[in-house]
């Protein structure tokens, strides 16, 4: 019984993360009015996650509305899950290290992603992520099979990719992280794209992406 009542409480604890991060998000300015979803990975009823809701205000949203979802696909809550709850699924369902997912519509990832480019090492914090560029994942449809499968594609050995004509998507241990690299990845987008205002940016080249993605093996605190 108390087992099953502290489960119950960490359940309701990280609903209510979910909400504020899904805030925070809009608060960052990645998302405006009711795009984009945030989703954290979590251990009830036999593993599964939970997303927010489709076509809600952040704002107005309650613990209740946060939907639970298994990795089958199906469904728990009041509320109808994000319409791209199948990204969310297909990425913890293929990466281990995914305990959180934001999905944004941000000003200069969807500028980005609206021309169907990659960014390119321009600047070493590209390495962040994963990889010496951040890939842009080809067009399909929202909320389709076919766009998780592309972005499953894109983020192979990343954390992050651009969405072709759509935003970006990027996955952390948890919902701080994942919020972070969100916020991250706009502001390395926005940087390039005024960097290009100005001519064609300098690339770092593979020999010193190698050296800094080793660097970010041991970045920041450790355990």
């Amino acid at each position: 019984m108390n087992d099953e009542m502290n489960m119950n409480d960490r359940t309701t604890d990280l609903r209510q993360q979910l909400i504020d991060t899904a805030r925070r998000m809009a608060a960052a300015g990645l998302t405006r009015g009711t795009a984009g979803n945030v989703s954290v990975r979590a251990g009830e009823r036999g593993g599964g996650f939970l997303i927010t809701p489709t076509g809600m205000a952040y704002e107005a949203m309650e613990s209740e509305d946060i939907v639970f979802m298994r990795l089958d696909g199906t469904a728990e809550g009041r509320r109808k899950p994000s319409s791209e709850w199948r990204f969310h699924r297909d990425l913890y369902r293929h990466r281990a290290e995914a305990g959180a997912i934001v999905h944004a519509h941000s000003p200069f990832a969807t500028s980005l992603a609206c021309l169907r480019r990659d960014v390119p090492a321009f600047h070493y914090m590209i390495a962040r992520f994963g990889g010496d560029s951040l890939r842009c994942a080809a067009y399909a449809t929202f909320g389709t099979q076919a766009l998780s499968d592309a972005a499953l594609s894109a983020m192979a050995d990343r954390r992050a990719c651009l969405l072709a004509n759509h935003g970006m998507l990027a996955f952390g241990d948890d919902l701080g992280q994942a919020l972070d690299l969100g916020v991250e990845l706009e502001a390395l987008c926005e940087q390039y794209w005024r960097a290009c205002q100005l001519g064609e940016p300098v690339l770092l080249d593979a020999a010193e992406m190698r050296t800094v993605l080793g660097k970010f093996a041991s970045y920041g605190q450790q355990a």
